[in-house]
């Protein structure tokens, strides 16, 4: 990782009362030229930006495309992928809103995207970059493993379905700890699934080698597949070993499968309680963008707790995600550990979910911005492949393709409990062993804290991640 310093800046919206704003147009005129963007500082342009990127949804989102074309012409004036932490993000909203629009034109969507090729190599790197500039899949690994280990204690025959087969690492460390175990180490079994074959033979490579060093008597039994697609009977669940299983950042993607087309007609928030609280977020004095966006402006955009619950992928889902877990359920695993976003982002209007996305990617932005130099290249390439991708598929995609529906975790403990699992508590040790890890990161921002039976991975107050274990419930 790159040494860890603060640039010149600050990475985050920090304003006092701005008067300035006060005098601003709440719908720029069409056309307006807003010739004073070059001398706004950066507190100033960060509130800009969150101004524009809202009106401009709010035009996207009523089919009012001249309109938010001229606003993404002013967007662009102020918005940089190598700027501060607001610059960067406005970026890829804005691409993302734009792409909504061109989707209106399929055949001009698709012209423009044909060539449009990512190589499975550049995928690979780029997950790999996510790994190793943030705590959060170690965190969860260490987590994961832990309960796996106390899980599995006197079994003889272990079997580890993992359903995002993507980082070896993980199960590296699994085989160390298992080869000291004072009974002598199991025979391992580990399965796993993704989609690309690549991953999974690097996968095998390098666990087999690791096992054979360590004498752990080891298989690794590869299922090229997407989660949705995934044939349990591949799985190959024997009678007689412990089953354990692990998803990280998987489940979320199943939701697509429950939306129903017809009911995603989004309606249209009323103009004059959009300009009210535009108005009021204009004048606001928060520290930070977290702040700005959470404390006020989503008590203008977003649905109350319980509006949240009728949106598509709660727990009244259809079948799709429902029979997946179900089946999982049926494999009677001792432990299963899920990690997941801890976000919102599956609300059912362009708006609830471009504000949900804002905040919590701006804690995701802010982590690089306080760990990465601006200028490097990783840190680009992990915005704009991983990030920016993702953003774009929240706001930018509707019904069966929009895969990226991160929740909340107590619609995951709602799921799980229909589906038959019992929440079970997270190993003392896994998580002394996560907070140790955290300490020593060098960062101050991440935290970590319990909350109702699962582990939030936190950036400074704003939690991102969660991770809990469940047993099957007979």
């Amino acid at each position: 990782m790159e040494s860890m310093f603060q640039e010149e800046g600050s990475s985050s919206v920090t304003s006092s009362p701005l008067q300035f704003f006060s005098m601003m147009s709440l719908s720029p005129g069409i056309g307006s030229p807003y010739p004073w963007h070059r001398e706004l500082k950066s507190e100033e342009r960060g509130l800009c930006l969150i101004h524009l990127l809202l009106t401009c949804a709010n035009h996207v989102a009523a089919g009012s495309l001249e309109n938010a074309n001229t606003i993404l012409e002013q967007i662009s004036q102020l918005a940089s992928p190598d700027g501060d932490t607001m610059q960067r993000i406005a970026s890829y909203f804005t691409e993302a809103l734009a792409d909504r629009i061109l989707k209106t034109w399929p055949g001009l969507h698709r012209a423009l995207n044909s060539t449009r090729i990512v190589m499975v190599s550049e995928e690979i790197h780029v997950q790999k970059l996510f790994f190793e500039l943030f705590p959060f899949l170690k965190v969860a690994y260490i987590l994961t493993n832990q309960a796996i280990v106390e899980a599995m204690e006197g079994e003889k025959m272990v079997h580890i379905i993992d359903l995002n087969a993507a980082e070896p690492a993980q199960w590296i460390a699994l085989l160390q700890v298992l080869s000291a175990r004072l009974e002598g180490p199991p025979h391992l079994r580990i399965t796993g699934v993704h989609q690309q074959k690549e991953v999974l033979d690097q996968m095998a490579h390098k666990l087999t080698e690791e096992a054979e060093k360590l004498d752990i008597p080891f298989q690794f039994n590869p299922i090229v597949s997407k989660l949705e697609n995934l044939d349990f009977d591949k799985l190959r669940v024997k009678t007689g070993e412990a089953l354990a299983i692990s998803s990280i950042l998987q489940l979320h993607s199943l939701l697509a499968l429950d939306d129903d087309a017809s009911r995603r007609k989004s309606p249209l928030l009323s103009k004059n309680s959009n300009a009210t609280h535009l108005h009021k977020v204009l004048l606001m004095n928060q520290s930070t963008l977290g702040d700005l966006l959470e404390k006020d402006m989503v008590n203008g955009y977003s649905p109350s707790p319980d509006s949240a619950s009728s949106s598509p992928g709660s727990s009244t889902a259809s079948m799709n995600s429902e029979s997946f877990l179900n089946a999982l359920w049926g494999l009677s695993p001792k432990v299963m550990v899920v990690t997941e976003q801890d976000s919102n982002h599956n609300g059912s209007t362009l708006m609830e979910r471009l504000l949900e996305a804002l905040y919590s990617y701006a804690a995701l932005f802010d982590c690089l911005e306080s760990t990465v130099s601006r200028a490097s290249l990783e840190r680009l390439k992990i915005e704009k492949m991983l990030f920016g991708e993702e953003i774009k598929n929240i706001i930018a995609c509707e019904g069966s393709e929009r895969k990226e529906r991160h929740e909340k975790m107590d619609k995951w403990f709602q799921r799980l409990d229909l589906s038959g699992f019992a929440n079970i508590p997270l190993s003392y040790y896994g998580m002394l062993q996560a907070r140790r890890f955290l300490q020593s990161y060098g960062c101050e921002g991440y935290r970590m804290r319990e909350e109702n039976g699962s582990v939030m991975i936190c950036w400074q107050d704003r939690s991102l991640f969660s991770t809990t274990a469940w047993r099957s419930r007979k």
